[in-house]
């Protein structure tokens, strides 16, 4: 067993380098982080806002639509006037709390569980959650000739994108509750859980290395172009259907400094969830375009479409599903006993929906005392 979890892992470690170098410029679902930020042009009008740049980050993928289209459209810079945006994008969490901390970005689109990592280990310093963005849109996809059920998983290579992130929090938790035992750190055990970008996962799927990923979109439709199938959608697993994917985060600094950026770019963001409910073609094209402008290959309409439509586009950013991803994280080994209160701060998104007459948003115990 322990010959067969080796060579399964050289194989995607084989895979990653020998397709690495076209897949970060050709993929359209992953991308390294851009060294270049984009600046986009000043609004000719607005009210002189207390800071003459913001810096945003934010992940090609489908899942961060809100940022894709927000950009696309305009929507965010027509909220901050006369201050322009410089724009980054990222493959991982780790690359983006990175440039958070570094000061290289202010304001990004994460998944919660990076969020959570970074407050955690910098003690409740270095973030704020401000907001939502988006609900769903991660799968469990798998080999069909070589799982056929849920109770096929033993003894099979599952990918998660990263170690510790979201998704490979989200598959740790369902296979422990399933009673597999995984070693957290190296992902061996009953299942082998492997780390596979998700650039790389549809090479590693084509050759054989991996037998299924939980990943999110557009990655997950992608591989099921390639013959995969869906084993299970992870909306099932919540109340409702519904779980934090992606979250709003600012730097603690920038938040004191600049409210009235961070309130700015929040009101572009639920314009452009607004934008998205009442124009999801159009909202659509624009999320591909901006992913073809960033990688430099469009999702074709096989993966783009079931893709766009498994994503809820929201503003809550669901706190108590956050709450519960730390306390799936502990459960897993990659956690212990975190301190998250103060992690969450809606006083911005709570004064928009008041503005807009609707009612304040959640913050499950985590806000800032």
């Amino acid at each position: 067993m322990q010959n067969h979890r080796m060579i399964g892992r050289v194989a995607v470690a084989a895979v990653a380098v020998t397709t690495a170098a076209g897949l970060l410029t050709g993929c359209g679902y992953g991308a390294s982080a851009d060294d270049s930020p984009v600046e986009q042009a000043a609004g000719a009008s607005g009210a002189k806002l207390s800071a003459d740049t913001v810096k945003i980050g934010y992940f090609p993928n489908l899942t961060h639509g809100t940022a894709l289209v927000g950009l696309q459209e305009g929507l965010f810079q027509k909220e901050l006037g006369s201050t322009r945006i410089k724009s980054q994008f990222f493959n991982a969490g780790p690359a983006e709390i990175e440039a958070l901390n570094a000061g290289s970005i202010d304001i990004g689109w994460i998944g919660p569980n990076s969020a959570i990592n970074s407050y955690v280990k910098s003690h409740g310093t270095s973030l704020r959650i401000i907001g939502g963005s988006a609900s769903g849109g991660v799968k469990l996809v798998v080999n069909p000739k070589k799982i056929a059920s849920l109770d096929d998983l033993r003894g099979k290579r599952l990918a998660s994108p990263q170690l510790g992130g979201t998704q490979d929090v989200a598959l740790l938790n369902y296979l422990h509750g399933r009673g597999y035992k995984v070693d957290p750190a190296s992902g061996e055990g009953d299942v082998d859980v492997i780390r596979t970008e998700n650039k790389v996962a549809p090479e590693a799927y084509k050759s054989g290395s991996i037998d299924g990923a939980w990943v999110p979109e557009p990655t997950a439709s992608r591989l099921v172009t390639l013959g995969a199938k869906v084993l299970l959608d992870e909306k099932s697993l919540w109340p409702g259907g519904k779980f934090v994917t992606t979250n709003i985060i600012v730097s603690q600094k920038f938040l004191t400094a600049h409210p009235d950026v961070v309130e700015a770019v929040l009101r572009g963001s639920v314009a452009a969830n607004a934008f998205i409910k009442a124009s999801p073609e159009k909202a659509k094209a624009d999320a591909n375009l901006r992913v073809k402008a960033d990688t430099g290959k469009e999702l074709p309409p096989a993966i783009l479409d079931p893709a766009w439509s498994s994503v809820d586009f929201i503003d809550d950013p669901l706190a108590d599903t956050l709450r519960a991803g730390a306390d799936h994280a502990v459960a897993a080994g990659l956690l212990k006993n975190p301190e998250l209160t103060g992690i969450v701060d809606l006083t911005l998104l709570n004064k928009i929906f008041k503005a807009a007459g609707r009612p304040a948003a959640a913050d499950a115990g985590l806000g800032v005392k």
